[in-house]
């Protein structure tokens, strides 16, 4: 039997926990054709959210696309990316190329596609004559009126959801959120989801004086309920022939921070360790066995990590690991862990959070990785 945990990948149906009520809410204000803006930290299960959303609205009669903005080097990559996954929703070749044409005029579109018997799965869109910023500006308004002539060609609703959304913040400075919201707010016909995994640039983003302030309904995700998570970690050992021992459950949302990801990660390799040795009960050494497998496998990584921070980050960290992330500043707190003044802790704080080693959530610094917050917690130091 297949394992029923899953990570690093978008979550099937069966592996999808609870966010019955966002999914609603999300499928609800896409077929209405809103522009809607979803927040959450990583780890917490967006991606997985907006492929269901997609999927749902895909059975409506929605032409669904997506793009994830931080895959791209570049302005213009961006540009062409989003243009070639507008043309592979599109069923007809002709009829793409038709249309695309007859809206990209300020510059040539090369676009090629492989003969064969799937050919958008091979289609690429490129603007090779595209080299000063005037010509990226016009190609840009361009581009972003492509959704709105792709549902109009179809005469159906088009859904484009833009995954990873504050990346833009790297193109060409601001001007893109301004062309941009510019062409989304003529677009009756076209819903939209910007997510962005960075809180604070996406709140900024929507915040006073930026061009996507009010422009849609919010969404910010939160954790799942603690006791759902764990209700769902049972059942899925169950349903595979296998018994958890009393707050077994529990204790994998815990040690796992209750994050999605990173449950699902703790979640599939005690089942793995289970199955392999022909077991077939969960209990906290199995756990303990398990976790204590995976702080060994990613020492190497984790030391790495480690080597990399000041002395001042080592000691914010620990005492973020060690606080549970709560008053670093405190004076008791420095005393305690010997830290250094507080604009010192803070700095640290700061640059820990820029390197994707901590995140803010409400007053607290929680560390991304539970597992790395493991790891830190067990060293001697």
């Amino acid at each position: 039997m297949d394992n029923p945990f899953v990570y690093g990948e978008v979550v099937p149906a069966a592996a999808f926990v609870d966010r019955v009520v966002e999914l609603d809410r999300l499928v609800a204000d896409l077929a209405a054709a809103q522009k809607v803006f979803l927040i959450s930290p990583r780890r917490y299960g967006k991606s997985s959210l907006i492929r269901h959303a997609l999927a749902a609205m895909a059975r409506r009669g929605a032409l669904t696309v997506e793009v994830t903005v931080s895959s791209f080097s570049s302005y213009v990559a961006f540009l062409e990316g989003y243009a070639r996954a507008l043309v592979a929703a599109e069923s007809r070749w002709d009829r793409a190329r038709t249309w695309l044409l007859e809206v990209i005029r300020s510059t040539r579109a090369e676009i090629r596609v492989a003969p064969q018997s799937d050919p958008f799965g091979s289609v690429t869109v490129s603007f090779p004559n595209v080299r000063s910023e005037r010509d990226i500006a016009r190609l840009a308004q361009e581009v972003f009126a492509l959704p709105a002539t792709l549902a109009e060609a179809r005469r159906r609703t088009v859904i484009v959801a833009l995954d990873e959304f504050q990346a833009i913040g790297g193109f060409n400075g601001g001007s893109v959120e301004h062309t941009m919201r510019a062409a989304v707010q003529h677009q009756r016909a076209v819903g939209y989801v910007f997510a962005g995994s960075e809180p604070s640039l996406m709140e900024r983003m929507i915040g006073p004086r930026r061009p996507f302030y009010k422009a849609g309904p919010v969404m910010r995700l939160q954790k799942i309920p603690a006791d759902r998570f764990a209700q769902f970690i049972e059942a899925r050992f169950k349903a595979t022939g296998m018994k958890a021992a009393a707050g077994v459950a529990s204790a994998i949302v815990e040690l796992a921070g209750n994050l999605p990801y990173d449950v699902q990660r703790l979640a599939h390799e005690v089942w793995d360790d289970v199955k392999a040795g022909g077991g077939r009960s969960v209990d906290l050494d199995t756990l303990h066995a398990t976790l204590k497998r995976l702080l060994g496998e990613h020492d190497t990584l984790f030391e790495g990590t480690w080597q990399r921070l000041t002395l001042a980050q080592r000691g914010a960290l620990r005492a973020a690991v060690l606080q549970d992330g709560r008053e670093l500043l405190s004076a008791d707190v420095r005393a305690r862990y010997r830290l250094s003044g507080t604009s010192t802790v803070q700095a640290s704080l700061s640059a820990l959070v820029r390197e994707d080693v901590l995140a803010r959530e409400g007053s607290r610094y929680v560390v991304v990785d539970s597992l790395f917050r493991e790891w830190v917690a067990r060293r001697t130091f």
